[in-house]
């Protein structure tokens, strides 16, 4: 019989939010994470700007964590709206700093000045028309991981639409508009900050795993399978190529445990044209290690196949044959060698008188 610890004893695969190491330095607890494999790579090429889903249970529950927006220029503007009045005060406070991506390019370039301000803060936003140019100018010190990726907003002013459809702006009116004009309002963007607070980011890349956290180890499990439910959904129907075709497993998991597998699928395959025929399968197996066949046509037009002869290696004159290749292309580089100086031209030589009175021909 096998003997079975009590309740009190069990050893669990994620650290306890009572831990004190779990928890330390971290408003939230142990991150759960979704992972889903594909068929196929979900995407053709890496995607920068990452895609967000809204969760019912948001991750960044913490009001103490600080944020920093990063907008695109002039970031006065930006400032300005978020002190205003109708910005809202308790979302405000949080906003530690605001930055235009000129000061990123100018001021925090350096590994050092990356590293300080990403230790700074809990929470970076980025304006959605600048997100695609910070993973070369934040570098690996912000993608190394995926925890403090900047998480785009879209902060700019909403176009202006007749009858559902966007109204093209001159290019001399839109020069001649004030910055002010270009960002939305202050309720706007403090609606679009607090929307992407509540979601989760799925960023995507040519691979066959693609991994969106969905939670914290000290939630109830209720919460965790309602994230979930919501975030497969939305991988798969907009995502993955064929839908649940196209997947081929479901994991969760956390930082440093073994995979839970939640949903594996029975075929291996997404369509009958990615499999090789049995007849197939066994044609490439017999002709592995042969020669090509050539086609030859004979005097009654038809065409017959006909076997390449390939001469067999007489090993004992092999060790002759390297020698006089060898000897061949000694005697070719020598000849080479001679062409070239006989080609100089003579206007390009010169004497010049030694010491004794000699005269040496110089190149």
């Amino acid at each position: 019989m096998k003997a079975t610890l009590p309740q009190s004893e069990k050893q669990s695969l994620i650290p306890s939010p009572n831990d004190d190491e779990s928890m330390e330095n971290s408003p939230e607890s142990t991150p759960i994470w979704l992972s889903l494999t594909t068929k196929t790579h979900i995407v053709p090429k890496t995607r920068l700007k990452p895609s967000k889903i809204t969760l019912p249970y948001p991750l960044h529950t913490s009001s103490t964590s600080n944020i920093c927006l990063i907008v695109a220029d002039p970031q006065r503007t930006y400032k300005d709206l978020i002190a205003s009045p109708s910005f809202p005060a308790s979302l405000s406070s949080r906003i530690s700093k605001v930055v235009g991506i000129a000061k990123i390019k100018s001021k925090w370039t350096q590994y050092e000045a990356q590293r300080k301000l990403f230790s700074e803060h809990d929470i970076f936003l980025a304006d959605d028309r600048i997100i695609t140019l910070l993973p070369k100018l934040l570098g690996k010190t912000f993608y190394k991981t995926t925890s403090k990726r900047p998480i785009p907003i879209s902060i700019a002013a909403s176009p202006q639409r007749v009858d559902g459809k966007k109204i093209k702006t001159a290019k001399s009116t839109s020069a001649s508009t004030s910055p002010a004009d270009k960002a939305a309002t202050a309720p706007q963007i403090a609606a679009q900050i607090e929307k992407a607070l509540a979601g989760t980011l799925v960023n995507l890349s040519p691979s066959t795993q693609t991994s969106v956290k969905v939670g914290y180890s000290h939630w109830a499990a209720e919460k965790l399978v309602e994230n979930i439910e919501v975030v497969t959904r939305e991988v798969v129907e907009k995502f993955v190529v064929k839908g649940w075709r196209g997947v081929r497993a479901i994991h969760v998991k956390g930082p440093e445990t073994a995979a839970l597998p939640i949903w594996l699928a029975d075929e291996l395959w997404v369509g009958e044209e990615d499999v090789l025929a049995e007849e197939a399968v066994g044609l490439v197996k017999a002709n592995e290690g042969r020669k090509r066949k050539s086609v030859v046509e004979s005097e009654e037009g038809e065409k017959t196949k006909k076997t390449k002869v390939v001469k067999e290696s007489n090993d004992d004159k092999l060790d002759q044959e390297i020698a006089a290749r060898k000897q061949l292309l000694k005697k070719q580089k020598e000849q080479a060698a001679k062409d070239a100086v006989d080609e100089v031209p003579k206007g390009m030589t010169k004497t010049k008188t030694g010491k004794k009175g000699k005269k040496a021909v110089v190149a």
